[in-house]
């Protein structure tokens, strides 16, 4: 007798195989084919066969999501995150939070439990990849600018995903939302990023490197699948998801030199389990549910096509991207897909969400995926109707966000440096006050309560712990903004100053999250009091001048110990001082000097300036955008807006910057002259170019004209072969100066 198992996998693969089969015939997204053959094989249809035992198909339902998040790491790479910038990040951020914080309402407006409401905002402010990726691909519009946005800020969002699920899991863990459990959640996180990192760099690409004159594609796929679930096993051992450890060594093997090797081979597996994954998302799907639910699902498809067109626009908006851009951009992520099924799933496993829920999301995602071309469509009528309704000057500039402003090295290394310091400087102050606060709780809570009514000794809590971290808060938020690097930026481009002010208000909200945890383990009040008084409390402390000044003397402090031993060292001379690296070797060092415009040396060799010769430096290195050129020859020519490094004293290479920068090319006193004009020339008899052909004509060496072509009389224009000899009659177009063109007689 054959095994239900098998018989439940014929049944599933099989259907499943036919509907996406006709799912691809309709140019429709086969996630939702395997949705609905899930549907029909499910309990809930009695007209057709169904699967027996939902219990296996479930287990391999779970291997489908490890081996989907495990794909999903195989295409991470934190070097892809670094090249994309803050613009995608601020956009993604806002995105999330704000759809997020959308999910909560609607699921308080229902009255549903916390953890629903909280798990239903997980849920819906993730988009799909899999449905915009096909719908981008189907409609042709890759080539454009926003699909190419929109697909990094997806990128970014299923990052995000595995985090929150991780935070999803210590939330449903702990029993109730607390900080406690959010901080405990970061520091394993934290553990987890640390341990992600040192088996990276040092073991799996050692493993590989020795292993590979034995690697075939079927033991790389072996191994690639068994490191998979070690590391899910591993996961669940330090209290996360398996699908988490399944991103995590994705992600690993994703900085390997096999990464692409990888792919490929495990690639039908991860299509077979999730094909698996799917069907069994579909099979969860009760009818009479979506009867009963039929307003909860209107109204939440309405929550994620009007939430994601307008918060998906402002955080494309805050990252930058003129409204036109962004319009499209936020519209086309109006749906919500795979990460919403995981996530509902990983809320059934736990046990802490109800069981209607996971069918009225399928339901959202299946009637937002057929809506999303036509708001992908509708983004440029409705951009059109906006613009005809708001001010002139206020789509001036919403327009020309983004168009004409390209970073440059400099604004590069100032925004490096600024969220360097900005994220060094939140850290240390977030620790800092995480400390106090634990530390009030521990020791000064018990005795408060023991002194005090148990309303006054919360409250005398809550503000001694308010007050004794007010400075660490109010430096998390006001440090760096007045910075030079900070003051540059805003000043070079106005494309600079969203993102700059975004970086506040995530500080902002940082420090919020800290004062309302600290609010609600003290206080029973309404949340929006809690609320309230947090920003009550922001405002007084960023206007505090008193508080200002005690900050910056607790970091001076603090500065003045963390050198006091260098300082000491210094002046008993058992260290150098900080400039004496300078005087190595006759006050030899490296100087970034970049070539002007219209300087004399551009498109010259190495050999012919001979640099060395003349100025006694040598060039080490060419920067040429993004190509680097190290240890050049003589034959290596130098380019205007090149950056090159060399090599010298100060002497040598400040005599070379000097001439670098005066020696260039005079300007044209008479550029009005020098405009090209398009003119008609009509050969006389005995004229010039009478009888002579185009090459004997010296048009181009006398008059410095070039022949456009020859009029006809037929509708396009006939090229003027060198050899063809110009008569009397003939009509010519040329193209040159206005004084050659007059020399020549041209009109």
């Amino acid at each position: 007798m054959i095994p239900t198992l098998i018989s439940d996998l014929a049944l599933i693969l099989g259907v499943a195989g036919l509907v996406t089969l006709l799912f691809k015939r309709l140019h429709q997204p086969l996630v939702l084919g395997y949705v609905v053959a899930g549907f029909l094989v499910s309990p809930h249809m009695p007209l057709t066969m169904s699967v027996v035992d939902k219990a296996n198909i479930q287990t391999w339902a779970d291997i489908g999501v490890l081996f989907l998040l495990f794909a999903l790491g195989l295409d991470f790479s934190f070097k892809k995150i670094i090249k994309m910038g803050m613009a995608p990040i601020i956009a993604v951020l806002t995105i999330i939070l704000s759809m997020g914080v959308l999910g909560i309402c609607v699921g308080h407006l229902f009255g549903w439990t916390k953890m629903n409401c909280i798990f239903l905002g997980g849920m819906l402010a993730m988009s799909s990849t899999t449905i915009i990726y096909k719908a981008f691909d189907d409609m042709e519009l890759f080539q454009k600018r926003f699909a190419s946005l929109v697909m990094s800020v997806l990128i970014l969002e299923d990052i995000l995903a595995i985090v929150m699920m991780v935070m999803l899991s210590a939330l449903a863990a702990g029993s109730s939302p607390d900080g406690g459990a959010l901080l405990q959640s970061v520091l394993k996180i934290v553990f987890f990023i640390i341990l992600w990192f040192v088996v990276g760099i040092f073991f799996i690409p050692w493993l590989l490197k020795v292993a590979r004159p034995l690697m075939t594609n079927e033991t790389l796929l072996v191994v690639s699948l068994g490191l998979c679930l070690i590391m899910a096993v591993i996961s669940v051992k330090a209290g996360f998801s398996s699908a988490f450890g399944a991103f995590v060594m994705g992600s690993i093997l994703a900085e390997t030199v096999d990464a692409d090797k990888i792919i490929k081979v495990v690639a039908p597996i991860k299509d077979l389990f999730g094909a698996v994954f799917f069907v069994s998302v579909g099979m969860l799907v009760d009818p009479g549910v979506l009867v009963q639910y039929w307003l909860p699902i209107l109204l939440l498809v309405l929550t994620v096509v009007v939430g994601q067109a307008v918060f998906g626009t402002a955080g494309y908006l805050l990252s930058g991207q003129p409204l036109k851009t962004a319009m499209q951009c936020g519209f086309s992520m109006a749906q919500i897909g795979e990460f919403a099924f995981i996530i509902a799933s990983l809320g059934l496993s736990l046990g802490v969400i109800s069981n209607f829920l996971y069918p009225v999301v399928v339901a959202v995602s299946v009637i937002t995926t057929f809506i999303t071309p036509y708001m992908i469509r509708g983004a440029e009528p409705c951009y059109n109707r906006i613009v005809a309704h708001l001010p002139k000057r206020w789509v001036r500039r919403l327009s020309h966000l983004g168009n004409a402003h390209q970073n440059t090295d400099t604004e590069n290394s100032l925004w490096k440096t600024l969220l360097g310091k900005m994220l060094l400087n939140t850290l240390v102050y977030f620790i800092l006050s995480v400390a106090v606060a634990v530390l009030m709780f521990t020791f000064a809570l018990p005795l408060f309560r023991r002194l005090l009514p148990l309303i006054w000794a919360n409250g005398v809590c809550g503000v001694v712990t308010v007050a004794m971290m007010s400075p660490f808060l109010r430096a998390m938020i006001m440090k760096n903004n007045h910075s030079e690097e900070f003051k540059q930026l805003w000043t070079e481009s106005r494309m600079n100053r969203l993102p700059l002010v975004f970086t506040i208000l995530a500080r902002v909200a940082l420090v919020a999250g800290l004062l309302f945890y600290i609010c609600s383990r003290l206080s029973r009040f309404a949340a929006a009091f809690a609320v309230t008084l947090v920003f009550t409390i922001i405002v007084l402390m960023v206007l505090s001048k008193r508080l200002k000044k005690h900050s910056i003397e607790l970091e001076r402090i603090f500065v003045h110990n963390l050198h006091l031993r260098d300082v000491q060292a210094s002046i008993y001379g058992n260290k150098q001082p900080l400039f004496a690296g300078r005087l190595l070797d006759r006050d030899i060092h490296i100087a970034d000097l970049e070539v002007p415009e219209t300087s004399v040396i551009g498109g010259q060799t190495l050999g012919q300036l001979q640099l060395r010769k003349v100025y006694g430096v040598n060039v080490s290195s060419i920067l040429r955008g993004r190509h680097r050129i190290n240890i050049p020859n003589s034959e290596t020519m130098v380019l205007p807006g090149d950056r090159l490094q060399v090599i010298g004293s100060d002497d040598q290479l400040t005599a070379f910057a000097r001439d670098l920068r005066q020696r260039l090319i005079k300007p044209d006193t008479d550029i009005e002259d020098r405009e090209m004009k398009l003119g008609r020339l009509i050969i006389a008899k005995g004229d010039a170019l009478d009888g002579k052909t185009l090459r004997e004509s010296g048009l181009r060496s006398s008059y410095n004209c070039m022949a456009v072509g020859l009029d006809d009389g037929k509708p396009d224009l006939t090229a003027v072969e060198p050899t063809r000899k110009l008569h009397a009659g003939d009509i010519l177009w040329i193209v040159g100066e206005r004084s050659a063109l007059n020399r020549l007689g041209a009109s």
